[in-house]
């Protein structure tokens, strides 16, 4: 295995505890797993340079980088602006020079009395030119501390299946520990020592501290994201406490029936939900107690290496949290008006164009285009929140997105956007209302950009987490270490401390009432009276409950024997439906009802044949009666219903609510105006954890800026 040599015009001895090292080859096959990785960083580049060409010089960022790594793992770690610069090429021979670079603005601060070794010069000459005192294809590259492994302790194994990574710990630097560092690193096949670059946080002189502890009110999706990406923002060393009075996950809810469970809340994922692609991914790998994550967002914060213990320990401490998406199960869907059915899905795809072409013309082309230019508009936000920009407003967000037209959405019905692009009357009365009934349980007044997210669900594949959608809150919690408090919070009251705002936040839990001080509060509850009555206090101005009301909606999980000669089927066993929606038809008393499937599923899982019984979920805005369920059900088993206030009612208002309450106070839920789904209260919890973090730190460039396409381009 090739390797090289690590040289600079200062000696590396010359670097307090330095070793001169080198950095080997990295075969392409394992940059998915490799120790930065697994130590919780983001590789964002992994590339090579041929020599006398400028390609890595492209890949890595052009600024220069001045960091240092301190903690447990016992060393520091020093590199100056040679990033960027052309001197890293590869040399001579074919060989490729694989480089990590973590890119972010935070580092743990220095120790006191701790001095950073002078910085090895730049090399000036451009890439593939021999600079002053090289030879042939030698070019200089920076010197490296790395961490060397403690005396007599095994190196502890971390890795992927098949895969053992030596994490190495701290030793006293001397010969002995060259020698056990020399032995340790040795066998690695292959060998995957990589140069760690981690970019610095300004030291305490440059800028505030971090805050000491950020109070999360509400343990949904909401609760559990924005603790994550906060932590993923401000580091692990601040406090994160989550008050929940309920169960952790929310609406994300199950129920059990006969001895499994069943989805009773938000039931589907839409396949380009990235951030709960991304949760799950997170949380389906192996992972050391306590260990940050790997992020893939570029300017997620690289968390400090506090968490790795001073000894060594062994790869059954290894935790498993095994979360993937849930296998889908197949099933056919049809629309009821109360009457018959006005549109049957097939086992044919060609034949279920050939109807919809049939009944409707080419309105589900137009409506395809449409809600294909919405959410190619709307994917931008990923972007922008990757290179760390944030929003103060739910207006400046949807602007940066789509312009004026994005926020006009939020003002105007989906029918009525709809008919304007070509759809017809008689396509929007009975599919798309079929499908917001199903989702929102609203009617096609609902304003436009949420019909688009609704319809966007509805048109591509879906998916669901194995063991419940919920299990990402818990998971989420669990892997931030968040203090969940089973208490309810009653108000919020504002201090000052030291020239900075200080929370007082006042909760009342089965051990009587309390309170706690926060320098940072993210509410992720509806501030409605309906929903949440807690109060504000010394805020001026008055900060009070948003006005506008919620649709009720009740979810009825029922085991038994549908009645299929209620939908036309006298005989049970030629009703192919899986899932039945809806038109907006006065007499009909649900809006959906589809046979679902149990959280876990195993590979020889089938659905239940129609004259079986099985399970179905029926969604409804109030509860069902004796009498209704007959209607649907020859008999029944057992009935279980959940009773939400799920959705805005988005005919009861026409204004947004805020994001900022004030300084360090940030509501979440507003976002639920705009279009409440999972992935949304994803992107505003990211967004929030942002916003606060460049609050925090006055980094006002990366909040509210214009014409962000062109920057987020340029930076690229």
């Amino acid at each position: 295995m090739p390797l090289l040599k690590y040289e600079s015009q200062q000696s590396p001895a010359s670097w307090p505890g330095a070793e001169h090292r080198v950095l080997p080859h990295v075969p392409a096959q394992d940059r998915e797993n490799t120790l930065p990785q697994q130590l919780g960083l983001r590789a964002v580049k992994v590339g090579s340079c041929h020599l006398g060409s400028p390609a890595l010089c492209r890949k890595v960022p052009p600024r220069g980088l001045s960091l240092w790594v301190q903690g447990s793992l016992g060393f520091r770690l020093s590199v100056q602006p040679w990033v960027g610069s052309r001197c890293v090429c590869r040399m001579g021979a074919p060989r490729i020079l694989g480089v990590v670079v973590v890119v972010g603005r935070a580092s743990p601060p220095l120790s006191p009395g701790v001095t950073l070794p002078e910085a090895p010069p730049r090399c000036s000459p451009p890439c593939g030119r021999p600079g002053p005192g090289s030879a042939g294809a030698t070019r200089p590259l920076p010197p490296a501390l790395l961490p060397l492994p403690p005396a007599g302790a095994e190196p502890a194994v971390r890795g992927g299946p098949g895969r053992a990574l030596p994490l190495p710990l701290p030793l006293p630097p001397g010969p002995a520990a060259a020698a056990a560092a020399a032995r340790a690193m040795a066998p690695l096949p292959p060998p995957l020592l990589l140069l760690l670059l981690v970019p610095a946080r300004p030291a305490a002189s440059a800028g505030p501290a971090p805050p000491r502890s950020i109070a999360v009110v509400g343990a949904g999706l909401g609760g559990a994201a924005v603790a994550y990406f906060s932590q993923q923002q401000f580091g692990p060393q601040v406090q994160l406490d989550v008050y929940e009075q309920a169960g952790v996950g929310g609406r994300l809810a199950t129920v059990t029936v006969n001895k499994q469970q069943y989805e009773s809340g938000a039931a589907s994922i839409h396949a380009l939900s990235l951030y709960m692609q991304d949760f799950v991914k997170t949380l389906g790998e192996p992972m050391l107690p306590g260990a940050p994550r790997a992020r893939r967002d570029p300017c997620a914060i690289p968390a400090p290496l506090s968490w790795l213990p001073s000894a060594g320990f062994s790869a059954h401490k290894i935790l498993l949290l095994c979360l993937k998406q849930r296998r889908e199960v197949p099933g056919k869907s049809a629309i009821f008006s109360g009457e018959h059915f006005v549109l049957e899905e097939t086992d044919w795809y060609l034949l279920n164009l050939f109807r919809l072409w049939w009944h409707y013309g080419i309105s589900f082309l137009r409506l395809q285009m449409w809600v294909e230019e919405v959410m190619e508009k709307f994917m931008r936000i990923y972007k922008y929140q990757a290179h760390g920009y944030a929003f103060s407003s739910l207006e400046e967000l949807l602007h940066s997105l789509g312009g004026d037209a994005f926020v006009n959405m939020t003002q105007r019905s989906v029918a009525e956007s709809l008919l304007e692009v070509g759809v017809t009357q008689r396509f929007v009365d009975d599919v798309i209302a079929a499908v917001l009934r199903s989702s929102y349980g609203q009617s096609v007044l609902v304003p436009a950009f949420a019909g688009a997210m609704s319809l966007a669900g509805a048109q591509g594949s879906t998916w669901a987490v194995e063991g419940g959608n919920k299990l990402v809150c818990s998971g989420l919690l669990k892997l931030t270490k968040a203090n969940v408090i089973p208490a309810r919070v009653t108000g919020i009251s504002l201090h000052s401390s030291e020239g900075r705002a200080l929370y007082q936040l006042h909760y009342e839990g089965s051990e009587g009432q309390g309170s706690a001080f926060y320098d940072m509060v993210v509410v992720t509850t509806p501030l409605h009276p309906s929903k949440s009555n807690f109060t504000f206090e010394n805020f001026e101005p008055p900060i009070a409950n948003f006005p506008s009301a919620f649709q009720p909606s009740v979810t009825s999980v029922v085991h038994g024997y549908l009645n299929s000669s209620y939908f036309g089927f006298p005989d049970p066993k030629l009703f192919p439906f899986a899932s039945i929606l809806t038109t907006d038809t006065p007499d009909l008393f649900f809006n959906a009802m589809d046979n679902i499937c149990p959280v876990n599923i195993s590979v020889a899982f089938r659905r239940k044949q129609p004259q079986e019984a099985a399970v179905w979920r029926v969604l409804s805005q109030q509860p069902l009666d004796k009498q209704q369920l007959k209607t649907l059900f020859r008999s029944y088993y057992s009935v279980q219903v959940t009773e939400w206030q799920s959705y805005p009612r988005y005919d009861s208002t026409k204004s947004l609510p805020p994001i900022v309450l004030h300084d360090n106070l940030f509501y979440l839920s507003g976002v639920e105006w705009v279009a409440s789904s999972m992935e949304m209260i994803a992107v505003a919890a990211k967004n929030v954890a942002l916003l606060a973090y460049n609050r925090w730190y006055q980094d006002l460039e990366k909040i509210d800026q214009k014409d962000l396409m062109h920057k987020v381009k340029t930076e690229l």
